[in-house]
């Protein structure tokens, strides 16, 4: 069950909605609220929260400090992937920019993706360039991918034609979010990003990150994982299931031709050897038994359980094999994370 707390003076006809799923964000979510008010063309924005039944008082900062905010609140706790199709059905602008409660806009961000939009020669997707929270320094320019759908930063500020944008910052047209079906609810949350930027681009369609502006990010800080503390990369058990389970289901869903099923096999064995090696140098037999064997469980059902997903969206590709890859980079990124890092904790 929904209860909706409608907004004051809601815009009748917004050029954009501003979707913003909230778990728990009350520590950071005035900061993304007023980001979004302070924009160039704020009238233009109508603003939609979706509460995920917060244990918090983020319901009571909404109503008693931004009443311009459309609230949906959940009355049970459903997930991210399940709170932005609510807040997208629930819109009513031509785009919609998914913004992460922990994150915050610069000024002239709207305005900036509204142009970058009416540039494409074809409707897409379009990011922001991402800068750290505390230190100010650029996080990435967009994504590229490795051969096992795992995230590489773009920092070239060359390069605008990337793979994917995190879910922390995604723009794009509301129609273009419904031809696609939104985020695969069964996702849960994580990858979900990565599995609509990679659908978009089958048929063709550009993902893209603006030259200019940009938003501030606190990675991790809404989910939890994915920073680095004191030089090592830090995650969750929860985190890397979804991570490796969803990417998984992205590899088989999306990669055009039978290169698929080969590079399935291939990152099997790779997952089957990474976990053996992370349990064994951790001394952690969850490891294996909470994220990489569930993983290969689910990869070795994938053949069937998601050949029906595969086939429906291999029928609306409209590039190959050698288009879908123009993004991706050949080195694995984690080969790239141990040699920066080492062996990531995960806690």
């Amino acid at each position: 069950m929904v209860r909706q707390f409608p907004a004051v003076n809601r815009p009748l006809q917004p050029v954009c909605s501003v979707c913003i799923a909230n778990f728990n964000g009350e520590p950071f979510l005035s900061e993304c609220l007023d980001s979004i008010l302070a924009q160039e063309d704020s009238a233009s924005c109508e603003i939609i929260v979706h509460d995920d039944a917060s244990g918090d008082a983020s319901l009571a900062l909404l109503r008693d400090r931004y009443p311009q905010v459309e609230v949906l609140a959940s009355n049970e706790n459903v997930g991210f992937c399940v709170s932005n199709n609510r807040m997208v059905a629930h819109a009513r602008g031509e785009y919609v920019l998914l913004l992460n409660n922990d994150a915050a806009l610069f000024p002239d961000a709207v305005a900036t993706l509204l142009a970058a939009a009416r540039a494409q020669s074809a409707a897409g997707i379009l990011t922001l360039p991402q800068y750290d929270w505390a230190s100010g320094e650029l996080v990435d320019r967009g994504c590229l991918l490795d051969p096992f759908h795992n995230p590489v930063p773009n920092r070239d500020p060359r390069v605008r034609d990337v793979a994917y944008g995190i879910g922390a910052c995604l723009f794009l047209p509301r129609a273009l979010w419904n031809e696609l079906g939104g985020f695969p609810e069964w996702f849960e949350s994580i990858a979900e990003d990565l599995y609509l930027c990679c659908l978009a681009r089958l048929r063709g369609l550009p993902m893209q990150v603006t030259d200019g502006s940009g938003y501030r990010h606190r990675q991790g800080a809404s989910f939890g994982g994915n920073r680095v503390v004191a030089g090592r990369l830090a995650t969750t058990f929860r985190r890397r299931r979804l991570s490796e389970r969803n990417k998984t289901a992205t590899l088989v869903v999306c990669m055009p031709t039978a290169f698929a099923w080969l590079l399935l096999a291939v990152h099997a064995f790779l997952l089957a050897c990474e976990g053996i090696a992370l349990a064994v140098v951790r001394f952690d037999v969850r490891i294996w038994t909470d994220i990489y064997g569930p993983t290969l469980a689910y990869a070795c059902k994938a053949p069937s359980a998601l050949r029906t997903r595969r086939r429906d969206v291999q029928a609306t590709r409209r590039v190959g094999l050698r288009d879908y890859l123009r993004a991706f980079t050949w080195m694995p990124q984690k080969l790239r994370m141990l040699r920066r890092h080492g062996v990531p904790s995960v806690r």
